[in-house]
C-alpha cells in the first residue's frame, strides 16, 4: 500500500504569526495533530499538538506565542507514490509522527502514524476490554 492510499488530503494550513491557541482551535475543530505552516520566508513547516503541548508545558503563554516559533521547518517531506513501509521507517528514524506530502513541491497531504496503523490493522478487528 502507498502514502497517497493512507494520507489525508484535507491539509489544515496555517500562518506563522497564528497564535498557538488560534492553531490548536483549528486543529481541534478538523480533528488533526498537525498543521502545514506556510511562511514565505522559512518556506513550509509543520505545527504538531506535540509542538503546542511543549510550550504550554514551558509556562508559554498560547496567546501570545506565535507558530513560527514552534514550527519544525527542517522538515522531511513523503512522496505519494512512497511505501507505508518508507513512511513508516522516515518516521521512527526521525522520531516524529507525521509527514508532510508533497506533489510538484505543494502539499498535498499528510499521513500519519495513525493512518498507517488503519491500513495495517485488520478491518474492523474488535480489542477485548
Amino acid at each position: 500500500m502507498l502514502v497517497r492510499d493512507a494520507m489525508s488530503t484535507v491539509v489544515l494550513t496555517i500562518g506563522p504569526t497564528h497564535t498557538l491557541r488560534q492553531a490548536a482551535a483549528l486543529m481541534s475543530a478538523r480533528k488533526v495533530g498537525a498543521a502545514v505552516v506556510h511562511d514565505p520566508d522559512a518556506g513550509i513547516g509543520i505545527l504538531t499538538e506535540r509542538d503546542i503541548l511543549n510550550s504550554v508545558g514551558l509556562g508559554q503563554d498560547p496567546d501570545t506565542e506565535r507558530t513560527h516559533a514552534h514550527t519544525t521547518n527542517d522538515v522531511v517531506f513523503a512522496a505519494a507514490a512512497w511505501t507505508l513501509e518508507e513512511a513508516a521507517a522516515a518516521m521512527a528514524h526521525g522520531g516524529f509522527r507525521h509527514l508532510i506530502v508533497l506533489d510538484d513541491g505543494e502539499p498535498a497531504g499528510i499521513v500519519s502514524v495513525r493512518d498507517i496503523i488503519r491500513c495495517w490493522a485488520p478491518a474492523r478487528q474488535r480489542v477485548p476490554a
